[in-house]
């Protein structure tokens, strides 16, 4: 049996990721469950996966599950505090890590895992983002196991050969990372300055969080995985093209040398790529629709329009800047989301907000693991106090 934390488990990816170990009980047990707050739907998924721990961040909710775990006869200790996120990861009767929290929380308790050596399933973007070469080095020197599970990453990882060290010995010319461009990628510009919360999150193809969602439709999300992709294939941003797919069917593509491409396909559900990682290197059913390639017809490309997507920029030149510039980058782009959910700002203000940020807070160098807290911190500071002084007048 292999032993699971899954970090963040009551969000989209971590509850995708228990519907395919649920599939597989024979194969996969849950050693520990973690959420933020949410008592709820940890308290459901403790009775269905019966892990032995169970972690939530907020204290009072922690107190409130473990009444209720204790009500039902279950036998799962209960945990609070974000210092025990680290804790379960580095479990010893845990042997993988489904790294799937949000934003640079998920930092981290995912660090630790790397430390304990574990195979770390990422989806957690942000901690790659935000560490880069802290990340990788120790990744190397714990010896632990990282696959990717960004439905991009997990793709490039398939269509890369095996025992893949760096791109020039695989013969890779370069990385076609897809996008489907959210639920705006034909919208009028003028349009933007009013549009919704709900409508930003109203994806065309996958079914996300909220805060991934907005990403997706400023297309920060996109920008973010084009860092990820330089530090998991050890590679340039130039050598990292983004490809808006609107049908979300190929899923990233690796062109060689010789003139092939190679593309890996499937249902846009995130369960395929993490059953790939749990599995890996088998294959084992994941739950998804199988792929009708008549029914699909047709697949569609095109460039991707900066003026329309500027985030997309400015994380290419936070990538470019390097040391603390993608912690900055991506601790504003956090509280820019927070705002435009909660209605403080608007749209457009987020790319604003995220730029104004890059041009106002100092990049220092990234070599420690206190630097880059420094730095997010302090971007974070400096975004929170923008949004209260220009609130919803940083789109104008």
């Amino acid at each position: 049996m292999i032993g699971i934390t899954v970090l963040g488990a009551t969000g989209s990816i971590g509850r995708s990721t228990l519907d395919v170990m649920l599939r597989h009980p024979e194969r996969f047990r849950a050693v520990a469950l973690t959420a933020n707050a949410d008592l709820d739907g940890l308290y459901e998924q403790c009775l269905t996966a019966r892990p032995d721990y169970a972690v939530l961040v907020d204290d009072e909710a922690a107190d409130g599950l473990k009444q209720r775990l204790q009500r039902a006869g279950l036998a799962t200790k209960v945990l609070s505090g974000a210092q025990n996120l680290s804790y379960v990861a580095g479990l010893p009767e845990v042997d993988y890590v489904m790294a799937a929290i949000v934003g640079a929380a998920g930092l981290l308790p995912t660090l630790a895992a790397v430390s304990a050596g574990k195979r770390i399933l990422l989806a957690n973007k942000e901690a790659l983002v935000m560490s880069g070469k802290i990340f990788m080095d120790a990744v190397k020197s714990h010896r632990a196991t990282l696959l990717p599970v960004d439905s991009e990453h997990n793709a490039i990882f398939q269509c890369m050969p095996a025992h893949f060290v760096t791109m020039q010995q695989a013969g890779v010319r370069r990385l076609l990372l897809t996008a489907s461009g959210g639920p705006f990628r034909t919208t009028p510009l003028a349009e933007l300055h009013d549009v919704t919360p709900d409508q930003a999150c109203a994806h065309p193809n996958w079914v996300m969080g909220r805060k991934i969602s907005v990403d997706s439709a400023t297309m920060m999300n996109k920008g973010l995985e084009v860092i990820e992709a330089c530090w998991l294939f050890n590679t340039t941003p130039d050598q990292v093209q983004v490809v808006l797919h609107p049908q979300s069917i190929i899923h990233s593509m690796v062109e060689y040398l010789d003139g092939s491409v190679v593309a890996q396909m499937g249902s846009p559900d995130m369960r395929i790529p993490i059953a790939h990682a749990l599995a890996w290197p088998e294959r084992i059913e994941s739950g998804a629709a199988r792929l009708d390639l008549f029914d699909i017809a047709r697949l569609e490309f095109e460039p991707p329009d900066l003026a329309r997507f500027p985030c997309l920029r400015l994380a290419q030149q936070a990538m470019a800047a390097g040391g603390t510039a993608t912690a900055i980058l991506n601790a504003a782009n956090e509280v820019a989301v927070s705002a435009f959910l909660t209605g403080k700002i608007r749209f457009p203000g987020i790319a604003k907000l995220i730029e104004n940020i890059m041009e106002n807070v100092t990049i220092n160098p990234a070599d420690s693991l206190d630097a880059i807290l420094q730095a997010d911190a302090t971007a974070r500071e400096t975004a929170i106090a923008q949004v209260n002084s220009m609130g919803r007048r940083l789109a104008l």
